[in-house]
């Protein structure tokens, strides 16, 4: 029989099991990133710098302690490695082989890519790395005109090919562009690249999304994962039959959970402390989930005409009591440092307005300097009326 839950112990479980807002931790900041990883089960990557870039951002919320080089030392550490959960991604190391199974169907012609693969520059380009070493893309010359939606050089297309279907993998990054080399010079000794099979990657992929999201739907677990859907579904009504599985309902809402996960109700949720999301943040990514279990309907505005915006091109969703209760539209004037919030709208249905800019205002001297800003001038607000900002909050 499914175990009804009320929707704010929904929102509890789903943010405890995210780690949200970060609790105090022990031993050293770059484990605890890896921690996070590895607990998360994927972090994704994003090319938008309006503030620092979402990969940064999600693990500064876990980590508070979090610096931007952990990235790059957990990659030549050979701990964490750069693919594709539902986007681009870091994945954990000790994870690899489950990113087997979409290499092997992008290799096989299964399933598709982005680029039409053409097959003999793809192993000339294999050749040269495997010869002379990791190369980016600006190491292969192209004098001709740039091709496709992407305007991407024939190279650059062989090189995304080859690191999909798994010939390749990305060694480091340099100014954030990719560099490239042969996966078994990347992937450290020992580590397992047994491909599993369908029970094993159903499972896994059930398992990390319930321990990093608390309860989840198959369509959720499934998600921008092709083909996988009727496999998962299958599953967890075996792993529910078998009592590894709970049942829940929330709210008319069928849902699956851990048990031990169910522990986590008994856990205090530290309301009182706010966070600044990234819109790519693992809680958020999918948009209709954060719609039913939290009544937050989000949209990332950057893609949508300026004069169609209603909140701002870039708007960071703020988790507090919670609840996600507002939207700050935030960009970082990296020349000035000055942290400029465009428009802070708060939603209509937030009542504890003080307590709320006080848990605010409160946090923003360390998203400033997460952002390495020592200046923050707020532009416009949703009500108007809000408590002014403390004059200290100016500088760090």
């Amino acid at each position: 029989m499914p175990i009804s839950i009320s929707q704010q112990d929904a929102r509890k479980l789903v943010l405890q099991s995210q780690q949200l807002p970060a609790s105090k931790q022990a031993g050293g900041t770059t484990d605890a990133t890896l921690s996070a990883i590895e607990h998360l089960g994927y972090i994704q990557i994003d090319t938008i710098s309006a503030v620092q870039r979402a990969h940064h951002h999600t693990l500064w919320n876990r980590n508070p302690r979090y610096q931007t080089t952990h990235l790059d030392k957990l990659v030549a550490n050979k701990q964490v490695f750069e693919y594709w959960s539902h986007a681009a991604a870091y994945l954990p190391m000790q994870d690899f082989r489950f990113s087997l199974p979409r290499k092997q169907a992008i290799a096989s012609g299964e399933q598709g890519h982005w680029y039409t693969p053409d097959k003999h520059l793809m192993k000339s380009v294999r050749k040269r790395i495997e010869t002379g070493g990791p190369l980016m893309a600006k190491d292969f010359e192209h004098k001709g005109e740039k091709l496709g939606e992407w305007r991407s050089k024939p190279a650059k297309k062989a090189l995304e090919c080859l690191y999909m279907q798994g010939d390749l993998m990305i060694s480091s990054r340099q100014n954030f562009h990719k560099v490239y080399d042969l996966s078994e010079r990347v992937l450290p000794k020992g580590v397992n690249t047994t491909p599993p099979n369908q029970e094993e990657y159903a499972r896994f992929l059930i398992f990390s999304f319930l321990r990093a999201n608390g309860l989840g739907q198959a369509t959720e677990i499934a998600y921008l994962r092709k083909n996988t859907k009727p496999l998962i579904t299958n599953t967890l009504k075996d792993m529910a039959a078998s009592n590894e599985l709970l049942q829940i309902n929330v709210g008319g809402n069928h849902y699956y959970a851990l048990a031990e996960s169910m522990k986590l109700l008994n856990k205090p949720l530290a309301r009182s402390k706010l966070a600044i999301l990234s819109p790519f943040d693992n809680l958020l990514i999918q948009r209709k989930r954060m719609q039913m279990l939290f009544d937050f309907d989000y949209l990332i505005e950057c893609y949508v005409p300026e004069e169609k915006r209603q909140y701002g091109y870039f708007s960071l969703p703020v988790l507090w009591d919670g609840k996600l209760q507002a939207r700050m539209d935030c960009k970082v004037d990296r020349k000035s440092s000055h942290l400029r919030i465009q428009h802070l709208a708060l939603d209509a249905s937030l009542k504890k307005i003080d307590a709320f800019t006080h848990a605010l205002y409160k946090q923003l001297p360390a998203f400033m300097l997460f952002n390495h800003c020592t200046q923050l001038s707020l532009h416009k607000s949703t009500p108007q009326n809000l408590p002014p900002m403390p004059i200290n909050l100016t500088g760090i």
